[in-house]
């Protein structure tokens, strides 16, 4: 099958991001399984500046109408580092940019313009490709118009939209709604227009043929009030079109058996290594070394969602104890200022690092003995899935893809290896943070707890082939699997 995927995020970009590994992941596996992918996403100010990352000009140009403008489009081809196609869309007026979404916690004012654009001009690339194309497969709000402009222009492709994130939709104000060029009836109840503003993910739900999600659990949680943002009417109405398919782990690149990145490499039969990335991530982060107490990491977003509102009241009880922690990832400056006063407050035990490095995330993964996962909203749950991999047992919020993925450790039972709290509140999350304290205390079983949870396995073959046949059912193709 030919697949053209469609994100505003994806490799070749640098940052903390569920996405962007799912953008390098899916793709991959997908051509592993013999199909033909290319992913889109803007050529953003990053990837331009990235002179490691090798990219040329199509010399395609094309005139690209958003309102009562016309922008260039211009195309660029690339590689990833699996060797999945890459078209890179370049419009420097609205792409040659600092940020992706915005700036210093703040959106940019012409985000409906520059995504507007953007679906347009991947409408474009796919009218261009050969072989034709046969499924577009757009992700999140900023892709989600895709399906309503092939709707809206008889173009023959299918259209798959996977939502990660239901909190963000592209909700612009009604005028906004004049830039996609659209016929009046398409902003209607029965179209783009939510309480009398431009919605790109209604859109999306609306138009496309098939809607996906990344868990099972989170599926439910977005047909409900509290976890539909407002949507969960519009995702009810269209649930017979709506499944969910749990994301998968890159192991290639996240797997502590062959990370490159790491002082040393380790396995479920052989552990020493993690002792020495813990000494490496220690010695780099100029923390005290040899805690008698675990080394706690997040990598992540520094966001609400992310439980850094039940998180940051119980920094200081944290600190006290003889525990090491380092959080890598940027975000709410709020949350991102009272990090940095923490960490000014306890120098020998937490540091905190706004700007990502592939490096040191490899690091932190490898170094830490216990992930922190306070999230209030995590839909598929990737990062708890490398953390298993790296035998850094989570102390998570049990919500969306957690359920799947963390076994909560019954000691009756003797079975799971993480450690769940079920309430979103500090004080939920800090028993939970004890309880693993506790048992870290114990070398014998901890250990026995890593070597649970390092084997295992959510690789994104099981995801890829699910995505095959939800194609195959689009495109009316056989299964041979099923024959």
């Amino acid at each position: 099958m030919r697949i053209l995927m469609l994100s505003a995020e994806g490799p070749p970009l640098q940052r903390a991001g569920a996405l962007i590994d799912v953008m390098d992941g899916l793709p991959a596996a997908l051509r592993s399984r013999g199909h033909d992918v290319c992913v889109a996403l803007p050529f953003y100010r990053e990837i331009r500046d990235d002179r490691a990352f090798k990219k040329k000009d199509t010399g395609i140009a094309v005139d690209v109408q958003v309102g009562e403008k016309a922008y260039v489009a211009r195309y660029l081809e690339a590689r990833s580092a699996t060797g999945v196609q890459l078209v890179l869309i370049r419009c420097d007026e609205f792409f040659d940019r600092e940020g992706i979404y915005g700036e210093h916690g703040k959106p940019y004012e012409d985000n409906a313009a520059r995504f507007i654009f953007f679906c347009k001009a991947t409408l474009e690339l796919s009218r261009r490709l050969t072989p034709q194309v046969q499924v577009l497969h757009a992700h999140d709000w900023a892709a989600a118009l895709v399906p309503v402009f092939v709707r809206a222009q008889g173009l023959p492709f299918k259209t798959v939209l996977t939502i990660h994130h239901m909190a963000d939709q592209g909700s612009f104000w009604g005028l906004d709604f004049g830039l996609t060029n659209l016929p009046d009836p398409f902003f209607t109840l029965d179209g783009v227009e939510f309480f009398g503003r431009l919605n790109f993910l209604k859109g999306g739900i609306l138009f496309a043929d098939r809607i996906t999600t990344v868990s099972e659990h989170y599926r439910r949680e977005i047909l409900t009030p509290s976890g539909g943002c407002g949507l969960d009417g519009v995702l009810r109405e269209n649930a017979d079109r709506l499944s969910a398919i749990l994301d998968g782990a890159n192991y290639k690149l996240w797997n502590p058996a062959s990370d490159r990145l790491l002082p040393a490499r380790y396995d479920v039969k052989k552990l020493r290594g993690k002792q020495v990335c813990r000494d490496a991530l220690l010695k780099e982060m100029n923390l005290a070394a040899g805690p008698r107490g675990p080394v706690f990491g997040m990598i992540t977003r520094v966001v609400r969602e992310k439980g850094f509102e039940i998180l940051v009241p119980v920094l200081n009880r944290f600190l006290w104890d003889d525990v090491r922690l380092i959080i890598l990832g940027e975000g709410d400056p709020a949350y991102e200022t009272a990090l940095a006063v923490a960490a000014r407050k306890f120098p020998t035990r937490f540091v905190y690092q706004k700007n990502f490095d592939a490096k040191l995330a490899h690091l932190i993964q490898a170094g830490m003995d216990i992930s922190l996962i306070p999230s209030q909203v995590e839909a598929a749950g990737l990062s708890a899935m490398y953390n298993l991999k790296y035998g850094a047992l989570p102390v998570a919020r049990a919500t969306g893809g957690i359920h799947e993925i963390i076994e909560d450790y019954d000691p009756i039972a003797d079975s799971g290896y993480g450690f769940l709290c079920y309430e979103y509140s500090s004080e939920a999350f800090w028993d939970a943070i004890k309880r693993a304290r506790q048992i870290f205390t114990d070398r014998e079983l901890w250990t026995g707890l890593m070597k649970r949870a390092m084997v295992r396995n959510f690789s994104w073959e099981a995801s890829a082939r699910r995505y095959e046949v939800l194609y195959k059912e689009l495109i009316g193709a056989p299964d041979k699997a099923a024959a």
